[in-house]
């Protein structure tokens, strides 16, 4: 079923709209990868910053990126960055930083440049953005790499769908730069999983939308955490708040965080890949199953998941192979958050493409006032 909406056209396009950011990325393979050495050899720290989902990009590729030439990196949001810049960069510190931003006209994207640039002692940047005529797009000089991704990525809708998925996969691109083309059959699997995915699981996840929940918790581990983290806003963001969402690793939700967890709950589990990783998810998942009545339980998995059917109401199988880097597989689980999100939107009486009836969110944030 097709719907009218701008939301759901967003989430839907993003397969395609990987592979024609994988096509913008190898096309300027040579200048991507000349100049990330430059700074790379001589030292440079790489800081994955944005503000809300774009920061989120980070949260998730930070543990992502271990087994690519961006080992390493830390994720700073710009928001800590602009009101506490000194905690992080000093006159000593060499920063390549990697902003994510959909418009590149938020406050903070620009006001975090100037922070970095104020404080720590060497700069360069790589700007990945969705917007051409955004304020980091116009921004030039030999410190500069932008890279900007396809116009359908500069998402219209209120929520940050394609923008999310295709500056998180961009950077995966570029940290893998040295070896891109041979990675371009991984980019595809992932693409062609989405697609089918979400093409079988719809009608499902539709269902589970319509049922009466409340809250909801999203739950993974490593990368994974980090796409929980934006599952969980993406949720409560086209609900208005009105589902009040939390995320968690599988382990740390036993530690406290668990209390959330009431018979009007949602829950959703995303599987890690790694059998090591799954055998601690699987445990937290047959204890709450013991522990708790909830709503309804959802699991997304590449397999399987190894897992008394009991445990779950619904299992999303991507089909995807286990061993994809994570750096690029973690992607393959955002959607469902976003599907998740839009079709409660619908069920609450809500416009997906702007939920805000209140007004307390925008696209673009507005009213932040930037001090020396």
């Amino acid at each position: 079923m097709n719907y009218d909406y701008n939301t759901y056209k967003e989430i839907r396009q993003q397969p395609g709209v990987w592979l024609k950011a994988m096509d913008t990325v190898c096309s300027h393979k040579d200048e991507i990868k000349v100049f990330k050495d430059r700074y790379l050899n001589d030292g440079y720290e790489i800081v994955l910053t944005g503000a809300g989902t774009s920061a989120y990009i980070g949260d998730a590729l930070e543990p992502a990126l271990y087994t690519t030439s961006f080992k390493g990196a830390r994720a700073i949001a710009t928001t800590d960055i602009i009101t506490n810049p000194q905690m992080f960069f000093d006159s000593s510190s060499k920063v390549l930083l990697v902003s994510f931003a959909r418009s590149g006209n938020s406050p903070e994207s620009v006001g975090a440049i100037k922070a970095v640039e104020k404080n720590a002692g060497k700069v360069a940047h790589i700007f990945i953005t969705c917007n051409k005529d955004g304020e980091l797009a116009q921004m030039k000089g030999e410190n500069i790499l932008c890279v900007l991704l396809p116009p359908e990525t500069n998402d219209l809708s209120l929520a940050m769908t394609s923008s999310y998925s295709t500056m998180l996969l961009t950077c995966s691109m570029i940290a893998n730069i040295d070896h891109i083309e041979e990675d371009r059959a991984l980019i595809e699997e992932v693409a062609s999983a989405v697609e089918k995915s979400l093409d079988k699981y719809e009608d499902a996840i539709r269902e589970m939308a319509s049922r009466n929940f409340d809250r909801a918790v999203f739950l993974g581990s490593g990368p994974l955490k980090g796409v929980a983290e934006e599952c969980r806003l993406k949720l409560q963001e086209l609900t208005d708040g009105a589902v009040m969402c939390a995320y968690d690793s599988f382990l740390g939700f036993r530690h406290g965080p668990k209390a959330v967890v009431k018979p009007n709950s949602l829950l959703v589990y995303l599987l890690s890949p790694n059998p090591r990783v799954r055998r601690y998810e699987l445990d937290l998942i047959r204890q709450v199953k013991s522990n708790n009545k909830v709503m309804g339980t959802l699991v997304i998995s590449a397999d399987e998941p190894s897992i008394e059917s009991s445990c779950y109401d619904l299992a999303i199988i991507t089909g995807m192979t286990p061993s994809m880097p994570p750096c690029y597989g973690c992607v393959s689980f955002a959607w469902l958050g976003q599907l998740l999100g839009f079709f409660k939107s619908l069920n609450l009486g809500l416009n997906p493409d702007s939920p805000s009836i209140s007004g307390n969110i925008s696209r673009v944030v507005e009213g932040v006032t930037l001090y020396n």
